[in-house]
């Protein structure tokens, strides 16, 4: 199994735009291979916020074909040249592969 990782950090308040834009029906789920996409919101108090979204993937190939494949291109080729949005102040991202899981013994 293959993991696509990625970390936003937004500003207070602003978590729920990236939710949405996460959380909405795509063309991702349809790409074969895909097996689950995940949104994590940290939680704090108050203060900069965080999101956290995991893509497993039942191969490393499988994420390479969506990554080169014309819809994903069209996706980006959209929003090339727009501005990211103010609330978001850092992203980052990580590939894995992984290499253990621990079932629930029942």
């Amino acid at each position: 199994m293959f993991v696509q990782m990625r970390k936003t950090i937004v500003t207070e308040g602003n978590a729920d735009k990236v939710l949405e834009r996460f959380s909405k029906e795509g063309i991702i789920e349809k790409q074969p291979g895909f097996v689950d996409l995940t949104v994590m919101v940290k939680k704090v108090r108050r203060g900069d916020e965080e999101v956290l979204v995991q893509i497993r993937w039942e191969s490393e190939e499988d994420w390479k074909n969506w990554e080169k494949s014309d819809a994903h291109i069209a996706g980006h080729k959209a929003k090339l040249g727009q501005p990211k949005p103010d609330y978001i102040i850092s992203t980052e991202g990580g590939k894995y592969e992984v290499v253990t899981v621990k079932e629930a013994v029942k």
